[in-house]
C-alpha cells in the first residue's frame, strides 16, 4: 500500500513537469518577414523588412509586437512639357510600421489566426540611400516626424515543421490623418517557436 501512495505521489509531482516541457517548447515565436504595403491615397507600393516576437498567453492566445521598415519605392508621374513625357521618380516616401497586439489562433501544424494590432506609422521623407544609417535616423526622429495612430486587423495561416515555420499575414492597416485611411497590407517569412 505504502509503495502505491509513494508512487501515486512521484506521479503527481512529475505531472505537471511533464505537460510543462509539451508547452514550454511553444511559449514564444520570433519572425523575419518580408513586408508589403498598398499606400492608396498615393498608389504607391510599399515594401520592405520585418520582424516580429509573439508570447504566449494561453494556449489559443499570443501578444505579438512587430516593427517593419518600408524603403523607398518609385511611382509613375506623368509630366507633360512638349508632346507629354512619362517620368518614372523616386517618391522618397519610407515608412516605419511598430505594432503590438493579441493574436487568437488554432492550434497543429498547421494554424489559422486573427489578430488586432494598434500602434504607429511614421511616414518619412529622404533622399538619403536606403541603409542601416538610414532606418535608425528614421526610428530616432520617430518623435520630430510625421507619425499616425494605427489600427491594423488581420488574419493569416502559419505551418510548423518542428520549431520552424513560414507564416502569411493580410490585413488592413488603417492609420488615423484626417480620417481612416485603409491600405492593404501582406508580410510573408520564416518563424521559429521556442
Amino acid at each position: 500500500m505504502k509503495r502505491i501512495l509513494y508512487g501515486l505521489v512521484v506521479l503527481a509531482l512529475f505531472s505537471p513537469v511533464v505537460s510543462a516541457q509539451g508547452y514550454s517548447a511553444d511559449r514564444a515565436e520570433f519572425g523575419v518577414y518580408a513586408d508589403y504595403f498598398r499606400l492608396n491615397q498615393t498608389r504607391t507600393n510599399l515594401a520592405g523588412i520585418g520582424a516580429r516576437l509573439s508570447l504566449n498567453v494561453s494556449s489559443y492566445a499570443m501578444l505579438e509586437a512587430q516593427m517593419a521598415y518600408d524603403f523607398e519605392q518609385a511611382f509613375t508621374e506623368r509630366f507633360m512639357p512638349s508632346g507629354g513625357a512619362l517620368f518614372v521618380r523616386r517618391s522618397d516616401v519610407r515608412l516605419l510600421h511598430g505594432m503590438v497586439g493579441p493574436k487568437l489562433q488554432t492550434r497543429g501544424p498547421v494554424r489559422l489566426f486573427v489578430t488586432a494590432k494598434g500602434g504607429f506609422d511614421n511616414f518619412g521623407f529622404s533622399r538619403a540611400p536606403a541603409a542601416l544609417g538610414t532606418f535608425t535616423s528614421t526610428v530616432s526622429g520617430l518623435r520630430s516626424d510625421n507619425w499616425n495612430a494605427v489600427f491594423y486587423p488581420g488574419g493569416g495561416v502559419e505551418t510548423f515543421l518542428g520549431p520552424i515555420g513560414l507564416r502569411l499575414d493580410v490585413g488592413d492597416e488603417i492609420y488615423f490623418n484626417h480620417g481612416a485611411n485603409h491600405n492593404f497590407s501582406l508580410t510573408f517569412g520564416p518563424t521559429i517557436r521556442f
